[in-house]
């Protein structure tokens, strides 16, 4: 799917106003994007065992049963710049596709090959992920592990509200993987969430929304 912004971890427990603490927010962010505990606890930087304590820790805060109930919870943090307190089902009618990703087991070879040779507009690499743009609409190119099993590609459709997107979805019967949730944030602050979903066929898509400051 996509790598997770190690930007967003929060060392020790800094005091919260909010019903998780920053470090277990992050924590929900990763397991609604389908990550394992290993993955987590890399990316964090933190032993399975303090990942298993964070998750223990919001379930008993959240009342929640396991860790599907926590990817289909639908809480944001209290300063979120996705929450919305006039939110409204509306009619969604997906068009403009805004990321299209492309699994790879080597990364460098196809970069190489997109910029070099087909002459690809190269945008930027973070991590296991490079970025291409298309005429308007971003090629991904995604050698993570855990985008092994998914499939070669998946198609990320731009919402200008994906939480009023996700909910007039819903009510026609789509059942997403989990949430949306926080992918990455950029140097000026501009947050992308994400969600996904399955086609009757089976094939992944996803909503994305970019989220100004």
């Amino acid at each position: 799917m996509l790598a997770y912004d190690s930007r967003m971890a929060t060392p020790g427990r800094p005091p919260s106003d909010d019903v998780l603490t920053p470090s277990e927010w992050q924590v929900v962010h990763m397991v609604r994007n389908g990550m394992t505990n290993r993955r987590i606890a890399s990316i964090r930087g933190t032993s399975i065992d303090g990942v298993k304590f964070h998750l223990e820790n919001i379930r008993s805060k959240l009342g929640l049963r396991d860790r599907r109930a926590i990817r289909n919870w639908g809480g944001l943090p209290r300063h979120s710049q996705l929450r919305r307190t006039d939110m409204a089902t509306t009619p969604v009618a997906l068009g403009h596709i805004g990321q299209v990703s492309y699994t790879v087991k080597e990364l460098e070879p196809t970069v190489s090959f997109f910029k070099d040779t087909l002459g690809m507009t190269y945008l930027f690499t973070a991590g296991r992920l490079a970025f291409f743009d298309c005429d308007g609409t971003r090629l991904m190119v995604d050698s993570l592990p855990e985008a092994q099993n998914i499939g070669t590609s998946i198609l990320y459709f731009s919402v200008a509200d994906i939480q009023a997107s996700v909910a007039a979805l819903k009510e026609k019967g789509v059942q997403f993987e989990g949430e949306p949730h926080i992918i990455h944030t950029h140097p000026d602050g501009t947050q992308e969430w994400m969600t996904f979903f399955r086609e009757p066929a089976g094939n992944m898509l996803s909503l994305m929304s970019q989220v100004k400051p």
